[in-house]
């Protein structure tokens, strides 16, 4: 499903013909109506929820499975670290696509019963300010966003804009789902501190898509909490020892709290094992809040899953139970032996005149000859080519400075080059892709030029589409004109023959007419282990409508098939099946059952049966009734196993629209009736052997194990 606007869903057809996993395209407005349909309620506390999609900041999105189980107990947690009541007000831009705006305003008020006060994010971006207004209207209490957030309202808003404002009642500003920034942290503190806000309510948090949302939190009433650690000691060997005021080349990471209550995280090395306080690993999570795995993508989720902890893909540190971020794991550029952090450069880069603050991205890339290379991607509006090569030797000196290596190569890129989520946090991946790719400066094509080529594409796929449903309604027509015309022939040679025998030689060669003329060839395997004159019990998984023609077309020894008693109700149809030599048997009342099968067990010659009685459209094996099994041990004829493959698919339950293919048809060795204490016994044996031997053929899984 797509939700977008008026504008795009005017071109669905041609989007669903790109991407055929794409079912629905729809507006918001689309959702002001409502059925007057009972909605199914799940059964159980680990049904899947929905599932996020995580931002996609350094690989492709993964969807991660959240069970209802998962946000309740999230939801819990982050209420009780933030104290929340029903008497806070909840001021939100976020977007609802995105987790902290769904789960952690949305969802969270609704169970807190607190008030929500919500405005498009669109309204934030053009207007930062009002985000500020909104919280001193409603005396909001509670209000979350990324960093860039913040760093909008310091930088963006002029001092006109704020006369009057009034953010006393704002208790909880929460910064987290991209790096907190120290700068940011003391700027905006100290810039809206005359408008009643306190430091206190700045809070740095931590969470992720595999935790729902939340991970970890500071405790209330507790200033934002900044570290200094020593540069050298922490690119080299990964401690973080402190250092004062005076180290001006010091590294400042900021403490996201601590961990939510019945939740847990650790620090590990490469080996998994948990690393002491102050030293730089791979952070791990787990609790109730962790989800089971990401969506059909099994090789990711064994990637996040380290026994009974998920790898939450960051690097950080504890220091006395309190969390530092220090980047991504797929983030980290090695470079001469030392690990450089994008994010640093990216801060510092983005304060430099003549750069867009926030359009700043940091990469690194292996070239040809192994070497980790530094690359800077900045935006600038600077037009003239002798300021930009200043600005560019200016910000070389500067990545110098950070990381005492300059970058291979500053690129000056025009505004909007660099790429960021839905919730902007940067893409480096895709930058990185963007840049290897020569694709950095270069103009997109105009807009006519780009709808034109989504025409065009829709449309070829669309034809294509169009195609396929013309051939295969053609093939349909043509299908059932064979299947009513042969079913007339046979039905008149079926009145009319003298003997039993020559009607179902008509039959039999209708049948392979029909398989030849309907493109649906037979592939017959294993028809050698059957001895002419010989008696058999036959027994069929039962696919779809197709099986008994399929069976008569792959099968010339004689036999009888066994078909339930409720085919008989219909006077003319049972008389065709009578003369054809078809036997019916009670399905549902046991005793009669037993007595059909002990009956049909005295007579002569081959039967075939279909021992699940009815198919469906769920692909699999289901349970064997035992009327073939019983007859065979009265009789001590021979069970064949039989396995058709390859018609579930031709002519489903319920659906009246054949399809062409191939099929398959597995005879399998005879199985002897055994000894055993009774007839009961000795049918078990042979049920149990028979549909193994069917399962195994077959390529669908046994409905009796689910």
């Amino acid at each position: 499903m797509m939700i977008t606007t008026t504008e795009i869903q005017r071109y669905s057809t041609l989007l669903m013909s790109l991407v055929p996993s794409l079912k629905h395209v729809l507006t918001v407005h689309d959702f002001a109506s409502y059925s007057d349909k009972p909605v199914k309620m799940t059964h159980s506390e680990d049904d899947i929820a929905f599932i996020q999609y995580t931002s996609g900041s350094t690989a492709d999105p993964k969807g991660a499975q959240l069970s209802h189980h998962n946000l309740i107990a999230n939801i819990k947690a982050m209420g009780q670290a933030t104290k929340v009541t029903s008497k806070d007000i909840f001021v939100s831009w976020l977007p609802l696509y995105h987790d902290m705006g769904l789960i952690g305003a949305w969802l969270a008020m609704f169970y807190y019963s607190a008030h929500l006060v919500v405005m498009s994010p669109l309204e934030f971006l053009a207007r930062p300010q009002r985000w500020l207004w909104a919280i001193h209207r409603y005396r909001g209490t509670i209000s979350s966003a990324p960093n860039f957030a913040y760093d909008l309202c310091v930088n963006r808003i002029s001092q006109d804009e704020l006369e009057g404002l009034d953010l006393s009642s704002w208790r909880l500003a929460c910064n987290g789902a991209e790096p907190v920034i120290p700068d940011t942290v003391r700027g905006f503190c100290q810039r809206f501190a005359q408008y009643g806000f306190s430091r206190e309510a700045y809070w740095p948090v931590y969470g992720l898509a595999e935790s729902s949302v939340g991970l970890a939190f500071p405790k209330p009433e507790r200033t934002p909490n900044i570290q200094r650690i020593d540069r050298k000691r922490f690119t080299n060997q990964g401690e973080a020892v402190p250092v004062d005021d005076s180290d001006k080349n010091a590294l400042e990471f900021v403490s996201c709290g601590e961990v939510l209550p019945e939740h847990q995280f650790r620090v590990v090395d490469d080996m998994d094992i948990e690393l002491p306080d102050r030293q730089q690993g791979h952070l791990q999570f787990k609790g109730p809040s962790s989800t089971r795995g990401y969506y059909r993508n099994h090789e990711k989720t064994t990637e996040l899953l380290h026994g009974d902890w998920l790898d939450s893909g960051d690097l950080a540190y504890v220091d006395e139970g309190q969390l530092y971020l220090t980047g991504r794991t797929k983030d980290i550029i090695i470079r001469a032996g030392r690990n450089i952090y994008p994010h640093e450069i990216e801060e510092v880069v983005g304060t430099i005149e003549g750069v867009r603050r926030g359009r700043v991205v940091a990469f690194g890339y292996t070239d040809t000859t192994g070497k980790e290379c530094l690359v800077v991607l900045v935006e600038t509006r600077e037009a003239d080519q002798q300021k930009k090569q200043t600005l560019r030797q200016k910000l070389l000196n500067v990545c110098a400075d950070i990381v005492d290596l300059p970058p291979d190569e500053i690129v000056l890129a025009a505004p909007n080059t660099v790429l960021k989520t839905s919730s902007g946090k940067l893409r480096r991946s895709a930058c990185r892709e963007l840049y290897l790719k020569g694709q950095i400066g270069k103009k997109p094509p105009p807009l006519w030029w780009q709808l034109s080529k989504i025409i065009v594409a829709g449309t070829k796929e669309q034809s294509k589409k169009i195609l396929r449903n013309v051939k295969a309604r053609a093939y349909a027509f043509y299908a059932w004109t064979l299947y009513v015309l042969l079913a007339f022939i046979v039905c008149l040679f079926v009145l009319v023959l003298p003997t039993q025998r020559s009607r179902q030689r008509v039959s039999i060669y209708a049948c392979k007419l029909l398989a030849w003329a309907s493109n649906t060839p037979i592939k017959v395997k294993g028809i050698d282990k059957l001895v002419a004159n010989k008696s058999y019990i036959f027994v069929a998984n039962h696919c779809s409508y197709l099986d008994v023609y399929i069976m008569l077309a792959a099968i010339e020894h004689p036999y009888h098939f066994i078909a339930k008693a409720e085919l008989a109700d219909n006077k003319f149809f049972a008389l065709l099946l009578k003369r054809v030599g078809v036997e019916f048997v009670e399905r549902f009342n046991i005793e009669k059952s037993v007595k059909d099968a002990n009956q049909i067990g005295e007579q002569k010659g081959s039967l075939m049966y279909f021992p699940e009685g009815t198919f469906t459209r769920k692909p699999g094996l289901a349970t064997f009734h035992m009327g073939a099994f019983l007859a065979a041990a009265k009789s001590y004829r021979p069970i064949v196993p039989i396995t058709i493959h390859g018609s579930r698919s031709m002519l489903r339950e319920c659906d009246w629209f054949p399809r062409s293919g191939h099929i398959k048809v597995t005879i399998g060795d005879p199985i002897t009736v055994g000894s055993g204490e009774n007839d009961w016994q000795i049918a078990t044996q042979l049920k149990d052997q028979a549909r193994a031997e069917i399962l195994s053929h077959c390529g669908e899984p046994d409905l009796d194990k689910n």
